[in-house]
């Protein structure tokens, strides 16, 4: 068999691709930051590179003593580069945090020119529309409109860090919100911001309640049909950290449908959007979070955190694909409706899936790194083809990424103790 994998970054830096949405939407470029390792959260530029010539282009470089990373791009025109931006001028009081970053967007009509995602407001009384924190892994809409990421809290954090628990949360493109600035932090923002996800610090064993929320995906090119034949337009799943009867921690999935209008995400629910000083940001009006899976009393239970991976909806939004053990311990792919119900096994090979993953255009061919190669899953049989040789280290967990096309899978390896990016063909574009 031939493999037709590709290096195309060899310059002595590492080069880290997100897990989605690293593509450009003509599938031409690729884009990246320059953190030497994914904990590491200094890199000062987002990159891009044509995966056919090599040519290599500067998006954003940082300033001010900021650090940039984790770009992901509009799945739609015009491009638009969103991303991670860290603290101008950091100080003993106020340095990059989970708590204390921005989520920022570059167009390629104004390179070099941020502007802010999430507005950020931490003095009461605080403003509705702007957060009061950090927000991450930036995830355009799939049709470019709107933007999920995960936050943490300021003012939970400093009261107690214990209570600034991850949440998932939406910019939607209802007004730029600008906070009255009583805090040389705080800061404006072009789209509206919401917390979507609820937690609790302390959940019920056996229960519902969740601790953490993460690994968001959203659902559908367009949404999801639900069980009554009507059409669903927003939803995003994500990860919550339940409490078993034993009190062990286990990640169930979990979805929220979202408003389809954008007025409604202005609309308090029976707490403030903007939270107060004791407690965190809610979810709008109607927005409530609805658990799909239950595998307490599985011999394996919960959605694996090992290897690290988000939640990705098939694009027709009637699955959402995770990773989970069998139960021979071996870690498969699954996927579950966006309705509930039984969740279906896709793959039962004999070594664990080693990576996160995506789908292709169609919903039905699934990348992945399983037996250190990059593999094309089959959805619809399970059935895995090898697109690179088996090696003795394994490609990079982190982002294996099928371009909009379905030409190319991006991925990482580390080569001399730097990451840097290759592509392999898939033969099904």
């Amino acid at each position: 068999m031939v493999f037709k994998e590709r290096q195309i970054t060899f310059d002595s830096r590492s080069h880290q691709i997100t897990n989605i949405n690293v593509w450009t939407p003509d599938s031409q470029w690729l884009v990246y930051d320059v953190r030497p390792h994914g904990a590491s959260f200094t890199g000062l530029t987002i990159e891009k590179i044509h995966v056919n010539h090599g040519q290599t282009k500067i998006i954003y470089q940082a300033k001010e003593g900021a650090h940039v990373g984790v770009v992901t791009v509009s799945p739609q025109e015009p491009v638009r580069y969103a991303f991670i931006h860290g603290p101008e001028k950091p100080d003993a009081q106020w340095q990059y945090d989970f708590h204390h970053r921005r989520g920022v967007i570059v167009s390629d009509s104004q390179p070099n020119v941020a502007i802010n995602i999430d507005a950020m407001d931490i003095t009461p009384p605080y403003t509705a529309g702007a957060l009061r924190g950090g927000t991450h892994v930036h995830v355009f809409s799939p049709d470019s409109s709107r933007l999920s990421f995960t936050y943490n809290d300021h003012v939970m954090h400093e009261l107690d860090p214990a209570l600034d628990l991850r949440h998932v949360a939406v910019a939607v493109p209802l007004r730029a919100v600008m906070p009255v600035k009583k805090h040389p932090r705080e800061y404006g923002g072009s789209y509206f911001s919401v917390v979507v996800s609820e937690t609790t610090a302390y959940p019920r064993p056996g229960s519902d309640d969740i601790n953490r929320a993460y690994e968001e995906g959203w659902i559908g090119l367009r949404g999801y049909r639900k069980r009554n034949g009507q059409w669903q337009r927003w939803a995003l799943a994500f990860i919550g950290d339940t409490c078993a009867a034993r009190g062990e921690k286990i990640p169930e999935i979990y979805l929220v449908d979202l408003p389809e209008n954008d007025h409604d995400y202005a609309s308090a629910g029976s707490q403030p959007l903007a939270g107060t000083e004791t407690t965190l940001p809610a979810p709008p009006a109607g927005v409530k979070q609805r658990r799909l899976t239950f595998t307490h009393d599985k011999r394996w239970p919960g959605v694996v955190n090992v290897p690290r991976h988000w939640l990705r909806a098939s694009p027709d939004g009637s699955q959402i694909g995770f990773l989970m053990r069998d139960e021979e311990g071996i870690v498969q792919l699954w996927s579950i409706s966006p309705n509930g119900g039984e969740s279906m096994q896709v793959t039962y090979g004999k070594n664990s899936i080693q990576s996160a993953f995506s789908w292709d255009s169609r919903g039905r061919f699934i990348a992945c790194v399983c037996d250190n190669s990059v593999m094309l899953c089959d959805s619809q049989t399970g059935k895995m083809q090898r697109l690179t040789a088996r090696t003795d280290d394994a490609p990079c967990a982190d982002a294996i990424v099928i371009s909009p096309d379905d030409r190319y899978v991006a991925f990482m390896r580390d080569i001399d103790g730097y990451r840097q990016l290759f592509v392999v063909e898939t033969n099904c574009g």
